[in-house]
C-alpha cells in the first residue's frame, strides 16, 4: 500500500507540492562542502575493481562526505519512490519534479542513484538542474526573488519549452516568436516532447524576437511563462515508448501577452544563454546512462548466477561469462571517461565538444548493454515485471534529447576541424 502521504499526492496537487518539499528537505539534509575535498585517498578503488559496480565508498573523485550523501540519497529512493513504482507508472501524478540543490559532484550522485533504483519517474533533475540555472545565471534581482525560493521549496515546478514540431536539434529552426508591443510581447507558437509541460508553474520559453538577425542564432530570446497566463494552453500528456511515469506534453502559446519583465536576460542572446547552459544537460545524460549501465549489468549478473539451463546456472557457460566480461569493461570506460568529465565541469566547467562526447558515447552504450541484458534474462527480459525491461525501453530516449546524437557528432567534428 502507498503511504498515507503518497496516497494524498494522488488526488490533491497541493499534497503533490508538500511531497515534493519533502523529498527536497531529505535530500538537502546531508552534508555540503564549499568546495571538493581532496581526501580521496589512492585506497579508494573504482568500481571496476569491487564487488559490485554500485558500492559507496569508490571513486577516487569522491570522499567520505559524498559516501554519506550517496547512503542518504540512496535510502530516499528505496524507501520513498521504489516502493510505489508501480502506482507511479499507473497513475503518473507523483512527483516530476523535486529539488536537490547540491554542488556538482553531489547533484551526479543524486543523478546515479535514481539510475541505480530504475526508477525514471521523478523528473527533477530537468527542474532544479536544467532549469533553475537558467533564472539564477541570467535573471534579474526581482526574477531571482521570486522564483529561485518557491522553486526550491518544491511550489513551483519549472520546465524548459525548446522542441518544436518541426525543429527539435536544431535550435536555429524554431518558429515559436514573440513581437513587441509597445512594452510588452506577444508570444504565439508550440512546443513539443516538454518534460514537466503538464504540471509546470513555469516554463523557460525560446522564442524569435528578431526574424530578420543576420543569423537566427542571433534572434532568440528566452521568456518566463507563468501557469495562468491567458492564451498559455497545456496539451495532451503524451504516450511515450519510455519513461512513462514522467510528465512529458505539448504547450501552445496563443497571443500570450508578456510583459517586459517576462524577458530573461537580454533580447535577442537566448541563443548564447542557451548554448552556456547545454554541456551541463549533456553531462547528465551522460552520467544517467552509465549509471543505467552499471544497474543493468549487476541485475544481470545476478540473474544468470541464479537461473538454470542445461543442468547448470547460466554463469557456468563462457558465452555468458564473455558477454558479462565485455559488459563490465565497456562499462567501466565509460565510468573513467564520465568521472574525469566530473572533475572538469567541477573546476572551470564543462566544453561545448567534451561534453557532445559525453553524452553521445554514453547514451549509445546504454542502449548496448541494455540490448545485451534483455537477451541474457531471455523471455522475462520481455517482461515489464522485470527491471531490464523498463530500463531497456527507458533508455531508447537518451541518444535522443537533449540534442541527437547525430548533432553531436557535429559539434564534436567542430571543433576538430575548425580553423
Amino acid at each position: 500500500m502507498l503511504s498515507k502521504m503518497a496516497m494524498h499526492s494522488l488526488r490533491s496537487p497541493g499534497s503533490l507540492r508538500k511531497l515534493v518539499a519533502s523529498s527536497t528537505r531529505m535530500l538537502s539534509s546531508t552534508p555540503k562542502a564549499d568546495t571538493v575535498r581532496e581526501s580521496a585517498s589512492s585506497t579508494r578503488r573504482e568500481p571496476c575493481e569491487s564487488a559490485s559496480m554500485m558500492d559507496i565508498g569508490t571513486r577516487r573523485i569522491f570522499s567520505e562526505d559524498h559516501d554519506i550523501f550517496r547512503q542518504t540519497v540512496r535510502r530516499f529512493f528505496q524507501e520513498e519512490i521504489v516502493p510505489y513504482q508501480e502506482q507511479i507508472l499507473d497513475v503518473r501524478k507523483l512527483p516530476v519534479a523535486s529539488v536537490c540543490n547540491c554542488y556538482v559532484l553531489h547533484l551526479m550522485l543524486h543523478l546515479s542513484a535514481r539510475s541505480y533504483s530504475n526508477c525514471t519517474g521523478p523528473g527533477w533533475a530537468l527542474h532544479s538542474d536544467i532549469v533553475m540555472p537558467y533564472i539564477s545565471h541570467y535573471g534579474t534581482k526581482e526574477q531571482i526573488d521570486k522564483f529561485i525560493p518557491a522553486m526550491t521549496a518544491g511550489k513551483c515546478i519549472g520546465a524548459l519549452g525548446m522542441t518544436e514540431p518541426g525543429a527539435g536539434s536544431d535550435l536555429q529552426g524554431i518558429r515559436t516568436n514573440a513581437k513587441k508591443d509597445g512594452d510588452d510581447y506577444i508570444l504565439n507558437g508550440s512546443k513539443v516532447f516538454i518534460t514537466n509541460g503538464y504540471m509546470s508553474d513555469l516554463v523557460v520559453v525560446v522564442a524569435v524576437t528578431n526574424p530578420q538577425a543576420k543569423t537566427a542564432a542571433h534572434g532568440i530570446s528566452l521568456f518566463l511563462v507563468e501557469e495562468g497566463m491567458k492564451g498559455f494552453i497545456k496539451g495532451k500528456k503524451l504516450k511515450k515508448m519510455g519513461l512513462k511515469a514522467q510528465d512529458t506534453a505539448e504547450l501552445f502559446f496563443e497571443d500570450v501577452r508578456l510583459p517586459k519583465s517576462a524577458l530573461l536576460g537580454q533580447e535577442n542572446k537566448g541563443f548564447y544563454y542557451l548554448m552556456n547552459e547545454l554541456p551541463q544537460e549533456r553531462l547528465l545524460i551522460g552520467i544517467m546512462a552509465i549509471a543505467s549501465c552499471e544497474f543493468m549489468f549487476e541485475e544481470t549478473r545476478k540473474y544468470v548466477k541464479e537461473r538454470k539451463a542445461f543442468g547448470k546456472t547460466l554463469s557456468k557457460l563462457q558465452v555468458i561469462q564473455h558477454k558479462l566480461a565485455e559488459i563490465k569493461t565497456e562499462t567501466a570506460i565509460g565510468r573513467a571517461f564520465m568521472d574525469q568529465c566530473l572533475e572538469i565541469h567541477n573546476t572551470r566547467g564543462l566544453d561545448s565538444s567534451t561534453a557532445s562526447m559525453a553524452k553521445y558515447w554514453a547514451s549509445d552504450l546504454q542502449n548496448k548493454v541494455a540490448d545485451r541484458c534483455v537477451q541474457l534474462h531471455g523471455g522475462w527480459g520481455y517482461m515489464q515485471e522485470y527491471g531490464i525491461c523498463r530500463a531497456y525501453t527507458d533508455a531508447r530516449v537518451q541518444p535522443i534529447y537533449g540534442g541527437s546524437n547525430e548533432i553531436m557528432k557535429e559539434l564534436i567534428a567542430r571543433q576538430i576541424v575548425m580553423d
